[in-house]
This record gives C-alpha cells, sequence and structure tokens, in this order.
C-alpha cells in the first residue's frame, strides 16, 4: 500500500505562467541592479538555490549566504505580486486526482517535493487553492541538491508515519529529476508530461508509470501498488 504521495509543484501541480521565472528576473533586477541572463538558464526541475546559484555566476555576483538572504527576501515579494496577476491553473487531472486521494477509505498523506523554496512554493499554491492540501513537503530550504531534499521529505514522513517504506511513497513529477530524486530514496515514481518533459522523454527513464496528465491513472492503480 501506498502511505504518502508526494508532488513537485511546477508543471506537475501547476502551471504559472511564468511566474516564477519572471520573479526570477525581477528579483535580480531590482535587488542587484543584474538585467537578462534569465533566458540562459534551464529551470525545469531545478532548485531555487542552483538557479540562484547560476544567475550570480552569470553576474559575476559573489555567491554569499548575505546574497541569498538578499535575493530571497525580495523574491518572495516579487513572486507575490506576479502570482497575483497569473494566469495558468491546476495542471490537468490534478484536482479530481488530490481528490480521489484524499476521499479513500484510508487515504495516504500528502506531501510536497520541490525545488522551490518553502514560501514560494506556498505563494504559487495558495493562489491556485491547493496549498493547505499538502501535510509535509520537502522544499530548496532543506538543501540545494533535489536528492537530498527527497531524503529530507522522506524522514519527515517517517517521523508522521509510523515504519514508513520507501517503497510505500510515491514520487509525482514531470522532469528527469524528479524520477531520479524518487529513486535515490527508493520510491515508486508516477512521471507526468504536463511540464518539463515529453511522454516519450519520460516513458524512456523507465518510472513505475508515465502518462500523459493525472486523468490517465486510476489512484487504485497508484495506491494498491
Amino acid at each position: 500500500m501506498t502511505r504518502l504521495v508526494l508532488f513537485d509543484v511546477d508543471g506537475t501541480l501547476v502551471h504559472t505562467g511564468g511566474a516564477g521565472k519572471n520573479a526570477f528576473a525581477r528579483t535580480f533586477a531590482v535587488a542587484f541592479n543584474a538585467h537578462d541572463g534569465v533566458h540562459k538558464v534551464n529551470f525545469g526541475g531545478r532548485t531555487d538555490i542552483s538557479l540562484a546559484r547560476e544567475l550570480f555566476g552569470i553576474h559575476d555576483i559573489p555567491a554569499t549566504a548575505e546574497n541569498f538572504r538578499h535575493f530571497f527576501d525580495h523574491y518572495a515579494f516579487c513572486l507575490d505580486h506576479l502570482m497575483s496577476q497569473a494566469g495558468g491553473g491546476a495542471c490537468r487531472g490534478v484536482r479530481d486526482f488530490i481528490r480521489a486521494l484524499r476521499t479513500r477509505p484510508e487515504p495516504p498523506m500528502l506531501g510536497l517535493l520541490t525545488g522551490n523554496i518553502r514560501l514560494g512554493a506556498e505563494i504559487k499554491l495558495r493562489h491556485y487553492d491547493l496549498w493547505e492540501m499538502f501535510e509535509t513537503g520537502g522544499f530548496a530550504d532543506d538543501d540545494e541538491n533535489r536528492d537530498h531534499i527527497a531524503v529530507a521529505v522522506f524522514e519527515r514522513g517517517r517521523r508522521l508515519l509510523k515504519d514508513l517504506r520507501p517503497e510505500e511513497v510515491v514520487v509525482v513529477g514531470d522532469t528527469a529529476h524528479d524520477v531520479r530524486c524518487g529513486r535515490f530514496i527508493g520510491a515508486k515514481v508516477l512521471a507526468v508530461a504536463t511540464g518539463g518533459a515529453s511522454y516519450q522523454e519520460l516513458k524512456q527513464l523507465s518510472p513505475h508509470w508515465a502518462v500523459e496528465d493525472l486523468t490517465q491513472v486510476g489512484v487504485d492503480e497508484i495506491i494498491g501498488c
């Protein structure tokens, strides 16, 4: 039985119309007077910390703890402002899939496994009325490396769910990074082609399931595996 289901955010749960990427660009412009550069960076499946570090390098800004704090203080305000104007919405099938998980007789715990900082994930998901659906999570605040974020949230899950085993966890994500970090903790992986990679690209990674979107997989198949 699956006891914990962990979701990526961008491209898996929601599309924000580029609000996160635009918030990075605006933050560098406002906080560091550094323009351009964002278009040179691949955001798919990355952690916010690693993205900020790469952009610091592009702009020759020292990657100090003080500069990281300065960046993320401004980023949260920029993201909140841009999300207030964002289109986008929940990815296809997400709300029905979550509803089906939550209404099972013995529902699994739902959590997040994302490269967003926690506040960034909250800002994005609150905008689409999804934040309250999740009881735990792993975020870029935990570690710059996504595999280690997976370890952090698995350990939280073990504290909340007695005797939780890796094979009782399902990671849901839209990129190769999600597949990799799920495997890193021994979890099963549901790869969904609603964001960073095509169905064929994801299928070639041999996750436990690969689907175009969450309407194409039954909750019973995920939970009863």
